[in-house]
């Protein structure tokens, strides 16, 4: 995940434009039920490592998105994929940092989205640090949040569609939309999430071509079964 934008104020309906960066030709799912040990959670799959980038829990409408950082782009041997992280951070929530060693991950950003926070942990490789963010527009890419308050056309979830239809993408890993050509490989924006979430309801309109409208579709889930 590389562009992250959140709505969110406490005990409101959360707002999220989730953009995916990644090589292209990755294999991935799109959103779904695909942890049997976790039903109410949607998330697209890696089919690589079998983990996600952004997984939301519809019975709490709680979410948690990964953004994977420059400064350890190599694990050490063994360690945990950075997919596994929403995943944990759905199930625990802040004590999600309890349930792996850190030491020999690469590099990342995770947000976590519940009806009473929103917290941001940032992970260089060496040192975990962690805030709880106000209420508000937050804007963050793989360096980290954005400074200052967010772009007119970003600030407003009902114009997020609109930012993203006019937008082109460029060879520069700071744009909204991301298409790199090195060599005979390609990095790109290859997915992207319009989620609406509260608990009890969960709403994505989601797309492989973002700047495309016509290639948008929607889901809606409800809790998969009664406690």
């Amino acid at each position: 995940m590389c562009t992250v934008v959140c709505r969110w104020e406490p005990g409101a309906t959360v707002h999220m434009l989730a953009l995916r960066d990644e090589f292209v030709g990755r294999e991935f799912d799109g959103p779904g039920r695909w942890w049997p040990d976790q039903p109410d959670v949607i998330g697209g799959r890696d089919r690589v490592a079998g983990g996600t980038w952004c997984a939301c829990d519809v019975r709490t409408g709680v979410i948690a998105v990964v953004l994977n950082r420059p400064d350890r782009l190599i694990a050490a041997p063994g360690a945990a994929s950075r997919g596994l992280l929403p995943l944990l951070a759905i199930r625990h929530e802040r004590a999600w940092v309890d349930q792996l060693d850190l030491a020999p991950m690469a590099s990342f950003n995770l947000m976590l989205v519940t009806p009473d926070a929103l917290d941001w942990w940032t992970f260089d490789g060496e040192q975990l640090e962690h805030d709880e963010l106000p209420a508000g527009v937050h804007m963050a890419k793989p360096r980290g949040l954005a400074d200052g308050p967010v772009a007119p056309e970003l600030a407003d979830p009902s114009r997020w569609p609109d930012a993203l239809h006019a937008g082109t993408p460029k060879d520069d890993p700071s744009g909204l939309l991301v298409r790199i050509e090195r060599d005979d490989r390609v990095y790109a924006t290859v997915f992207g999430q319009l989620i609406t979430s509260a608990p009890g309801r969960l709403q994505i309109e989601h797309s492989r071509t973002p700047q495309d409208p016509a290639t948008f579709e929607h889901d809606e889930w409800r809790p998969a079964q009664p406690r």
